[in-house]
Order: structure tokens, then C-alpha cells, then sequence
């Protein structure tokens, strides 16, 4: 309880400070103020109303759970369904957490600062709730576990912080979707997200944002990887948000640790993203990529990436790739930090609009321009990202599928 006073002291010193890179907001301007729900058996969940199964659907929640180690399904600001279906994977609410297991508290807030800026702030402050999933030492989970942050209230700020561990020797494999309901425009999402990948450890975590049009949306995450550990982040935004910013910080502080980021974006007209990633190499034989792609359909998107090589005989390769289609703004920020001799990194940015060669190819063979149009953008957001279990590989082959159509 003393250390949780300790991080409300820092965090209300932290209330009005803005973030160091993106667009500021007025957290005031929305509710805090926790919405209870009931919780929803297995039998409910599955009855829920079409659109809003639909909704879910497309944040990656399958409410079948045929193909799923475990669910976490947070409505607002209450858990509705939470569940774990294998053994040695353990899925519980953090505030369950914080009050009945001591373990929690050498994770909690142990790699991002609560003070780092205002939004850290309101999630200690005004904590919601939020996940921790846990693989026992050396357990490997058959399925994805899945999560879903969904918001239904208008004008709510959902605050959550998540923990994920995988501890030494597991292997894990995450799903999580962030929606709205179908009558919800604006609201605000603070998320802060803690990931901890042990000794030779794998931990894949891929992320689907199905966001309302006017959302508001602040995630804040740090890894941490051990020697021999490995670490996949995937994230997937392809509807329309009003304001996202998030910048995830990776450490590799073990030998032959391994980051791997790879993201889709597509940004809509009146969109803003400020979005990369950054890994620190820390210790000989670790190994980064950060691989982006981004489309501007009339939206602003900022896409950043920053390695750090500290030590030598690492490697780190940085790519970001963007495509404009109906006008709009994509800035790369491409930036490579070596401190030491021996280090290798690299990287490759572009910009730029479908050739108009491409598309009249594919209509000399029977396409219409639509379809050649469509053809091109598949295949530039289909990136080969090694080591995915097939039913994420899936999630994220079906996402891009479904969102083809408001794409264009």
C-alpha cells in the first residue's frame, strides 16, 4: 500500500505534463468516472447484438473462444468476461491482482515511469482496470490468449494498465482489440502497458484498434527482454481515429535478444498518428527490425523509429515504407544511434503514390482500375513477419481483408 501511495504522489505531480512528442489533449474534457456492467457468462457473450458482434469481430475477439487459451473483455471500465482455458497460462484483472497477489507489485509500474507525462498520470490515478496475462515458467500456449478494451460509454477517458510476463523458457501468444460500441463517437483511451519477456522466453502480441471516429487514444507501453528472449509486436490500424500518439520503448538487456515491430496504418481524412517505435540494444548478439507501413488516404501520419545501439555486435534494421493515395501527409523519421564500434544497423524510408504502370498492368489482364487499385494496396500492407502461429497470422490476414473495402 506505501508504494501505491508513493506512485499517486509522483503522478499528481505529473498531472498537467504534456507529452515530449504528439499532439496534446484535454483530459478534462471527458468522464472518468467508473460504468459498471454485469458480467457476462460464456452464454451471454455469445448473444450479444449482431452489430455489436460485429464490432468485436473486427478488433480480433472471437466470442466462440474455440481457438483462444483465455479471454479478458473489459466493457468501460468493468470487467465483463475474464477467463484463462489452459493450464500454466494465468488471465486476471490487475486491480484483482494488486489486491490479492504481493508478485504483482515487482512488475507494477517497474518499467514505465508513472510520471512520465499526463496521460501515465491519469492511470494511476484514475486506474479503471486493465489485464495481467502470465505464462508459468516454461508453459506454451496452443492458442492466443485475446483481450478486448471496448468503450460503449459517450465521452468516457477508459483508463487501463495491462502486464504481461512470459516468464523463463514460455512461449505466449497474445490478441488484443480496443473498439467502440456502434452508437459510441467520442471518447478517450489511456492504456499503459507493461511487458516482461524472461530468459529465452517468446512473447507475440499483436494489436487491432477498431476505433470510433472521434477517439482519442494514448497507449503507452515498455518492454523488457531477456537473454535468448524473443519479443514480436504487432499493431493494426486501419479505421478511422481522430487522434492516436504512442511511442513503445523496447530494452534489450540480455544477450541474443531479440525485438521485432512490425505496423499498418491507414490514415483517413481529419486522422492524426504519431506513431514508431524505439529499442535500445543493450548487450551483444541482441537483434532489432522495425518495419512500418503506412497509407495516407487524406490523414496526417508521423512515422518515427529510433534504434539504439549501445553495445557492439548488434544489428538493427529500421523500415518504413508509405504510400498517398488521396492526399494527405505521411513524415517519415527514420533515426539510428550507434555508441559503440562493432555495431551494425541500417535503415530504408520511402514515400510515395501506386505507379500508374502497376494499374494499368493488372487492367490488361481483366481487372477494373478499383480492383488493380486494390490489388496494389494488399500487397504493399502484406508483410512477412516470421514466427507467427497461424491463428494470428490469421487476425491479421482477416483484418486487412475486411478493412480492403473502406480503404479505398
Amino acid at each position: 500500500m506505501y508504494a501505491r501511495e508513493q506512485l499517486r504522489e509522483k503522478a499528481l505531480k505529473a498531472v498537467n505534463k504534456a507529452a515530449a512528442i504528439g499532439p496534446d489533449v484535454h483530459l478534462e474534457e471527458f468522464d472518468k468516472r467508473p460504468v459498471a456492467h454485469e458480467y457476462m457468462p460464456d452464454e451471454k457473450l455469445r448473444m450479444l447484438p449482431a452489430e455489436e458482434q460485429k464490432r468485436l469481430i473486427m478488433a480480433g475477439l472471437d466470442l466462440s473462444e474455440k481457438e483462444r487459451a483465455g479471454t479478458y473483455f473489459q466493457k468501460d471500465s468493468t470487467v465483463v468476461h475474464c477467463k484463462s482455458k489452459q493450464k500454466g497460462i494465468e488471465v486476471m484483472s490487475i486491480r484483482k491482482a494488486l489486491e490479492s497477489h504481493e508478485w504483482i507489485y515487482d512488475y507494477y509500474w517497474k518499467l514505465m515511469a508513472v510520471d512520465t507525462d499526463k496521460y501515465t498520470a491519469a492511470a494511476e490515478l484514475d486506474l479503471h482496470d486493465g489485464y495481467v496475462i502470465r505464462a508459468l515458467p516454461g508453459e506454451k500456449s496452443v492458442y492466443p490468449v485475446q483481450a478486448c478494451l471496448y468503450i460503449d460509454k459517450e465521452g468516457l477517458q477508459q483508463n487501463v494498465h495491462n502486464i504481461i510476463i512470459a516468464e523463463e523458457d514460455s512461449e505466449l501468444h497474445i490478441i488484443t482489440g480496443c473498439s467502440t460500441s456502434p452508437h459510441t463517437r467520442r471518447a478517450a483511451h489511456v492504456g499503459i502497458s507493461e511487458f516482461f519477456v524472461k530468459k529465452n522466453a517468446k512473447l507475440t502480441f499483436t494489436m487491432i484498434h477498431n476505433w470510433a471516429e472521434e477517439m482519442i487514444v494514448r497507449p503507452r507501453s515498455v518492454a523488457q527482454v531477456e537473454e535468448g528472449g524473443l519479443f514480436i509486436n504487432n499493431y493494426i490500424c486501419m479505421r478511422p481515429v481522430r487522434s492516436l500518439q504512442m511511442y513503445p520503448t523496447t530494452h534489450l538487456v540480455g544477450e541474443n535478444a531479440v525485438a521485432r515491430f512490425y505496423s499498418i496504418i491507414v490514415g483517413s481524412p481529419e486522422t492524426e498518428y504519431d506513431v514508431g517505435a524505439r529499442v535500445y540494444l543493450k548487450k551483444p548478439g541482441s537483434r532489432a527490425e522495425v518495419v512500418a507501413r503506412t497509407i495516407s488516404n487524406g490523414g496526417k501520419i508521423i512515422s518515427r523509429g529510433h534504434l539504439i545501439g549501445q553495445v557492439p555486435d548488434i544489428k538493427a534494421h529500421l523500415e518504413c515504407k508509405g504510400l498517398i493515395l488521396n492526399g494527405g501527409l505521411i513524415h517519415a523519421v527514420p533515426e539510428l544511434e550507434g555508441h559503440a564500434d562493432g555495431v551494425e544497423m541500417s535503415h530504408e524510408a520511402a514515400v510515395g503514390k501506386i505507379a500508374q504502370e502497376e494499374i494499368m498492368y493488372l487492367m490488361s489482364r481483366g481487372l477494373s482500375e478499383d480492383e488493380a487499385t486494390s490489388t496494389i494496396v494488399r500487397g504493399f500492407l502484406s508483410v512477412d513477419i516470421p514466427g507467427l502461429p497461424p491463428q494470428l497470422k490469421a487476425e491479421i490476414d482477416r483484418a486487412i481483408e475486411a478493412s480492403d473495402k473502406d480503404v479505398m
